[in-house]
């Protein structure tokens, strides 16, 4: 029982070191500086003067408190765990004790755990919403079943994580699956989580629509963005927009099917369409498609979003061969592998089932540098 307690004290020096590196790696001395600057602009007597710089300092408060509160709530858990190592150290015959300490160590490592993979979403968007498309590319038939596939695998992932996720806009088929579809995820870090996930996705299979057995390659592209406030400055001139109207192809019984609710928007200079077609009402449908416009255009102002893809689809925006970031294999072995991080199971269903969070933390870890590097450091 030496042994175990030995060992419990030392998973709790490690945790204590974890949080510590994890508060220099946050800057969280820093982060309080702000916080307080922020909070003593708000209190000033002219503060609302100014509508847009005032939304401005709200977010950027919110973005702060939210960077830190985590770390204040493990350390008030951490201040619990010191006391129990005490209690260890001096009545170690206190199976029962030992046990609950255990216990509260392993809620600690996961909560910490979790911790550690949020501090690398430092984006200024990655805390935001996203819309996530998945467009079919050539191949027919067999390109639009990956489609629908990739569909499901990304709504499964959403119930896992518990995030809200609504099919704003999906376009059937020829004769299985689906063309494209958008969907609206709602929820904490939704961006900076799914934007690991844009670019050409590749299944190989033996095809159920080829009567031979043949083996088959298809691809779909995924592209992600972050919904905006509209505080972010941009401006939509209407006579620059085309609106169409048209019945819903999808779900949502005969009021969606018979009238024209389902909107497309044009932006006639950059050439960004898109469309809503989730809702009964034409007036929401069109707040939607807003939203989701906003959106791709503030992400090409931002980024540079033509230049952006290249690195993913290729110059001529391809959705095929050398441009995967990702493949799936189901025959003649079963594997998926991320070309970017190396990052490969062998569980293909489990990962078509929504089970995807390996990849998206080995890419997130590789954006960063491989030792974190602290600011009180330099």
């Amino acid at each position: 029982m030496v042994l175990e307690i030995s060992e419990i004290l030392s998973q709790i020096n490690s945790i204590r070191e974890r949080i510590g590196v994890l508060q220099k790696f946050l800057d969280v001395n820093r982060v309080k500086l702000e916080i307080e600057k922020l909070e003593g602009e708000m209190a000033a007597n002219d503060f609302w003067n100014n509508q847009e710089s005032a939304q401005k300092t709200i977010g950027e408060l919110n973005f702060l408190r939210k960077k830190i509160n985590g770390v204040a709530k493990i350390n008030e858990q951490f201040a619990d765990l010191e006391v129990a190592a005490e209690i260890l150290e001096t009545d170690r015959e206190n199976f029962a004790y030992v046990e609950e300490t255990c216990a509260m160590i392993a809620r600690i490592a996961r909560t910490l755990d979790q911790l550690e993979l949020a501090s690398y979403l430092n984006g200024k968007h990655d805390s935001c919403n996203a819309f996530l498309t998945v467009h079919a590319g050539a191949g027919g038939t067999e390109s639009c079943d990956w489609a629908d596939m990739l569909l499901r695998m990304y709504t499964r992932w959403t119930e896992r994580n518990r995030l809200k996720c609504e099919i704003q806009d999906m376009q059937p088929g020829e004769e299985a699956g689906i063309s494209s579809a958008t969907l609206h995820i709602e929820g904490e870090y939704a961006y900076g989580y799914l934007k690991s996930e844009r670019g050409v996705h590749r299944l190989v299979r033996i095809s159920p629509f080829d009567s031979n057995k043949r083996r088959h390659t298809s691809f779909c592209s995924v592209d992600v963005i972050a919904e905006i406030e509209d505080r972010e400055g941009v401006k939509i001139d209407e006579a620059d927009l085309r609106i169409d109207t048209y019945r819903s192809s999808g779900k949502g019984g005969q009021h969606v099917n018979k009238t024209e609710s389902a909107i497309r928007i044009t932006h006639i200079p950059s050439g960004i369409v898109v469309t809503c077609q989730n809702e009964r009402s034409q007036y929401k449908n069109k707040d939607s498609a807003m939203k989701t416009l906003r959106s791709r255009l503030f992400e090409r102002m931002e980024d540079g979003k033509r230049s952006e893809m290249e690195k993913f689809y290729g110059p001529k925006g391809e959705i095929g061969w050398g441009y995967q970031i990702r493949s799936y294999v189901l025959q003649p072995y079963q594997m998926v592998k991320d070309l970017r991080t190396g990052e490969e199971t062998g569980n293909v269903q489990a990962v078509l089932d929504g089970d995807m969070d390996n990849f998206i933390q080995a890419w997130l870890k590789a954006g960063c540098p491989k030792e974190r590097k602290c600011a009180s450091d330099d």
